[in-house]
């Protein structure tokens, strides 16, 4: 089991993004999973998540989890969240853990369903510019994304480098300053943007200018649409570390990030 004292990892369970690439699986669509001393957070259980989990190696235990939480409740970011709860409570009959959400993924066309919220110990709605804290894992949103849907990124105050989760969003101009975390993982979809017509996703090039203001120990990159998949994405993340100075990896399924030693990592 990854679920141990004494952690600090993050671990990408999928990397993929956007309908396409989920739907055919060309990369798995399970989230993220953190674990910092003895907390677990899954990190948007999208398609997957669960069967994903426990076909890791080694196994991570969806019942030790003391928490999910979603950006934003689109379909890639939470598809398995119902099922993860069930696992984390034991199929319901043990209740603890947290949903931490914005509040339309509970109220209108909700993806949490209503018979599962009692099995959880508390249901946190996630706000702009608020401080979250569970067990030894703390972290705060920014401002809303601009996306579909209510949707927030995160920097996680963790004891051995801080991260910066910057989720679905078309790019303005205050990302790289409320994201920059020592760590910076963040969600691109397309290569280059769509003509004139700016859309609701990071571009490669959006990601340029993400870094060489936020100026990240390591930059992740991941949550990949089908122009990044053809491109190669770890070929692209070479390039611009190449161009940015700056340590830039292209994420695979089953990336595991030790966080205890982002004081080796290149800055």
């Amino acid at each position: 089991m990854e679920t141990r004292a004494n952690n600090a990892f993050l671990k990408f369970i999928g990397t993929a993004g956007a309908r396409f690439v989920v739907m055919k699986q060309l990369r798995a669509s399970g989230g993220l999973w953190m674990s910092v001393e003895k907390t677990n957070l899954s990190i948007d259980p999208g398609p997957g998540a669960l069967v994903r989990c426990l076909s890791s190696k080694p196994k991570l235990d969806p019942s030790a989890l003391d928490a999910i939480l979603l950006t934003h409740k689109h379909l890639d970011h939470s598809g398995d969240v119902n099922v993860m709860i069930e696992a984390m409570t034991d199929g319901g009959f043990k209740k603890r853990g947290v949903l931490f959400a914005p509040e339309d993924a509970l109220e209108n066309d909700p993806v949490v369903l209503r018979y599962l919220r009692d099995s959880l110990e508390k249901i946190e709605i996630l706000k702009e510019n608020t401080t979250y804290q569970i067990g030894d894992i703390s972290f705060s949103t920014a401002e809303k994304h601009h996306h579909p849907g209510e949707t927030y990124g995160f920097n996680f105050h963790l004891s051995p480098c801080t991260v910066s989760l910057i989720t679905d969003t078309r790019f303005f101009a205050e990302l790289p300053e409320v994201y920059n975390g020592e760590v910076l993982v963040i969600h691109v979809v397309r290569l280059n943007p769509i003509g004139e017509d700016p859309i609701d996703h990071l571009s490669i090039e959006d990601v340029k200018t993400i870094i060489k203001k936020a100026k990240p120990r390591l930059a992740v990159l991941t949550h990949f649409g089908m122009t990044m998949i053809r491109a190669k994405p770890w070929k692209v993340a070479a390039e611009l570390e190449k161009e940015l100075g700056v340590r830039v990896i292209a994420a695979s399924d089953g990336l595991k990030l030790n966080l205890k030693e982002v004081g080796s990592w290149k800055s």
